[in-house]
C-alpha cells in the first residue's frame, strides 16, 4: 500500500469534502456505503484522483465496489499508475 497516496486522499477528503481538517480517516473506513461521501462528492473525488495522480478513471468505477475505502482507492491508483508506467 502506498502511504503517500493514502495520506493525500485522506487529507483531501477530510479538508475539501468533509470540511473537517482534523478528521482522521482509516484505510478501511467505509466512505460511500456509510454515507460519509455522497454521489456529488464522489465525482469531485474522482476528478481529484485523475488530476492529482495522473490516472484515468472510467465513470463506471465511481461506486462503492471501487471507491468505498482508502485502501481500495489507493490500490486502484497504484494499479493505474503502474499500467501507465508512472511511479
Amino acid at each position: 500500500m502506498d502511504n503517500a497516496i493514502t495520506h493525500t486522499l485522506a487529507r483531501y477528503i477530510a479538508e475539501s469534502i468533509l470540511n473537517q481538517p482534523r478528521r482522521v480517516i482509516r484505510e478501511d473506513e467505509p466512505l460511500i456505503s456509510s454515507g460519509l461521501i455522497d454521489s456529488f462528492h464522489l465525482v469531485d473525488l474522482g476528478l481529484f484522483v485523475e488530476d492529482r495522480f495522473g490516472v484515468r478513471l472510467d465513470d463506471t468505477e465511481l461506486n462503492k465496489e471501487t471507491f468505498d475505502t482508502l485502501a481500495q482507492l489507493t490500490a486502484l491508483i497504484t494499479t493505474r499508475r503502474a499500467e501507465a508506467g508512472l511511479s
